[in-house]
């Protein structure tokens, strides 16, 4: 539903105008001159504008005129009882999307005016994607695979979301917010365009606007002005009015990712669009109305951000009302291979080489893998084994997943040296018969209890102290903890 304004000076033409529009949803009001218009333009957000040619006195097409050169982009219906080809081309010329003469059948103009405002939006969109990169997730990303308990929950809480309704016509209004958080790589774009999709009012044929924004990508100088837009004049390099995200995302939803990384400014203003649905332009003095769902993600903890003055904390607890923890791959067991397979069978028919399968120790490989980087890391190793391998079969090296070492606890247990066992300490550092100990001997000692914590995984040992498993592996042979190893899966 759009906001309208009708200008005709005949009052009973007017008041039939403006209440059809209401009857189907519409929010309408009504002007009988250019001066009572002006008034209404500067103070309220209309999304088109209707106008009589031939006023008292006056011209719609000097409205029209007038509003395209301040950068005013709503759509705009002339309407004249003294209808030429002249007159029409004379309106488009000045601006106007589309002409219609009178006697006017309201039927007419509701088909007319759903047209304009359609290619209006439609316009304003490609304008957007043209000059800012949209970061769309792939195909091959974008798969809601999982059986897991820990997964069907999240998506379960981003359904719920989904159906809460946006506004879409009328005063402004308070705009559904949430807030998801998982680590990186999990798939919060992927849950975000679940939720979109899930609107129960979406349509495949006619979807509506999905607009990704990555926080951390825009510059604090940008930010603004990519948000709410920027008027005509606004700056120096402001030659054109633009619309901004806020303004494409009507009717769909706009998704604010790295939300922690958003400069404390930009907060308080997302504050307001959030709790009261309206937004000004940049150089502009009317308040726009925001009719879009609000997602908004992170994988930092936004309540230690806000001890330390780096996150709003009002802006916090009104995305905290309602979140979505996506659980990483590691907690979600069985579904990295449910994923690798779903996800290998695509890319083998990409890369040419259908057919392709995961022999016995890619997924014993991938059953046991802890996967820091979550589902990106494994779609990466996947696009990797795909065209590394020999077909048919795609191995754990083709994975990159070679077998961890890992040090047998017995064999550390055998080798426990009583003079490596701290008996006193100095300002915290550990000695050794009285003597501070050398650098081989501290390694030693850290490693050991590294690997005792991870039962002997050479790969989680090395996780813990901060190194590769290579040179974590070099440094065991080195010291010559164990002389013996065993090549386990991880």
């Amino acid at each position: 539903m759009a906001s309208i304004l009708i200008i005709e000076d005949e009052k009973a033409v007017r008041s039939s105008m403006v209440s059809s529009l209401q009857l189907e949803g519409h929010r309408a009001s009504g002007a009988a001159c250019l001066k009572d218009a002006w008034e209404l333009i500067r103070s309220k957000d209309f999304d088109a504008v209707v106008t009589d040619v031939n006023l008292v006195g006056e011209s719609g097409m000097d409205l029209v005129k007038r509003l395209r050169e301040e950068g005013w982009d709503g759509a705009i219906l002339v309407i004249t009882a003294f209808g030429s080809v002249d007159t029409a081309v004379d309106a488009m010329k000045s601006g106007a999307d589309d002409y219609l003469q009178k006697p006017l059948s309201l039927d007419a103009l509701s088909v007319h005016l759903a047209r304009a405002l359609e290619n209006r939006r439609t316009k304003s969109r490609l304008n957007v994607y043209e000059r800012l990169e949209s970061v769309r997730t792939s195909a091959s990303e974008n798969m809601m695979v999982g059986e897991s308990p820990a997964w069907q929950r999240a998506l379960e809480t981003a359904r719920r979301f989904a159906a809460m309704p946006i506004p879409r016509g009328g005063e402004p209004a308070e705009l559904p917010a949430v807030l998801l958080l998982g680590e990186t790589g999990v798939g919060k774009g992927v849950v975000a365009q679940y939720v979109h999709r899930s609107d129960p009012g979406f349509d495949p044929r006619h979807p509506a606007p999905f607009v990704h924004v990555n926080c951390a990508a825009l510059p604090a100088s940008l930010i603004e002005a990519e948000l709410f837009g920027h008027e005509q004049g606004a700056f120096t390099d402001a030659k054109a009015a633009r619309s901004g995200l806020f303004e494409i995302a009507e009717g769909g939803t706009i998704f604010l990712d790295e939300i922690g990384e958003m400069p404390l400014e930009m907060q308080a203003k997302l504050l307001l669009v959030v709790e009261r649905g309206t937004f000004r332009r940049i150089g502009g003095s009317r308040e726009r109305t925001a009719r879009a769902r609000i997602l908004a993600a992170t994988n930092v903890d936004l309540e230690s951000l806000a001890r330390v003055g780096r996150f709003r904390r009002d802006l916090l607890y009104r995305l905290n009302a309602l979140t979505v923890s996506i659980p990483a791959l590691r907690q979600r067991p069985g579904d990295a291979l449910l994923i690798a397979r779903r996800m290998l069978d695509r890319l083998s028919r990409q890369q040419g080489k259908p057919g392709l399968t995961l022999d016995a120790s890619a997924e014993a490989a991938i059953n046991a893998h802890p996967w820091p980087g979550n589902v990106r890391e494994l779609i990466n190793a996947l696009k990797r084994a795909t065209m590394m391998c020999e077909p048919p079969n795609v191995t754990s090296e083709d994975l990159g997943l070679v077998p961890a070492v890992s040090v047998p606890m017995a064999a550390l247990d055998s080798q426990r040296d009583d003079r490596l066992r701290p008996t006193e300490s100095v300002n915290g550092i550990p000695l050794l018969n009285g003597r501070l100990p050398s650098i081989d001997q501290m390694e030693s000692m850290l490693i050991t209890q590294a690997l005792r914590q991870a039962h002997g995984n050479v790969s989680l040992a090395a996780k813990l102290i901060g190194l590769n498993r290579g040179a974590l592996r070099y440094r065991i042979e080195r010291l010559g903890l164990t002389a013996k190893v065993e090549e386990a899966s991880l």
